[in-house]
């Protein structure tokens, strides 16, 4: 069984995933590989370990019948709470003196923090897109250059539309984007007090 979760826990967690298992083994995979390498990338000194304590606390939340709308910003609040915790405890458990142990001023570091949340559920938002629609919204904004209007008359001509319909399909792309991300945020605050 991962890191401390008891394996009704674990079940728990992965119905929450997916309601097919094989699915839902691979989104834990891939969300666990994701807090570690959260957790490396921050200097923390046992990544595998705060991984799988984020999701032992995700596990138990879902146990006492926290809804959880996204499950990734969900656990990414966990994790930097992990992260704060780690980074405070005992001298034996924190990292080697490096970035970690340098403070940056407060209103720095919640800027910081803003951005990274505001990136993953932009992250989360756009892999809940169907894949067509997740490649049409990169293609349509990539190109900020001189070159944009070519670019999308191009775009609108493999897509088999025109540049006005091409427009606003990319409109309401974007408008969807945004709400989800507003929602997303908005769990992450609800989670950060539910925690």
């Amino acid at each position: 069984m991962p890191g401390g979760l008891t394996s009704e826990a674990f079940g728990r967690l992965l119905d929450h995933l997916d309601a097919d298992r094989e699915r839902a083994g691979e989104r834990y995979e891939d969300l666990r590989r994701t807090l570690v390498g959260f957790f490396e990338w921050r200097g923390a000194p046992f990544p595998d370990e705060h991984a799988d304590e984020t999701l032992d606390r995700v596990a138990r939340k879902i146990g006492e019948g926290l809804a959880i709308r996204n499950i990734g910003g969900y656990c990414y609040t966990v994790a930097r709470l992990v992260l704060l915790e780690t980074l405070k405890g005992p001298d034996s458990r924190r990292a080697p003196i490096g970035a970690t142990d340098l403070a940056a001023p407060a209103d720095v570091a919640d800027e910081a923090q803003a951005k990274e949340a505001h990136l993953v559920c932009l992250d989360g938002c756009l892999r809940a897109l169907p894949e067509e629609s997740r490649a049409l919204i990169f293609e349509y904004y990539r190109d900020d250059s001189r070159g944009r209007i070519e670019s999308r008359r191009a775009l609108a001509a493999r897509v088999g539309v025109n540049a006005e319909a091409l427009a606003n399909r990319a409109q309401r792309l974007r408008g969807k984007l945004e709400q989800c991300v507003t929602a997303c945020l908005g769990d992450m605050n609800t989670s950060r007090r539910h925690y």
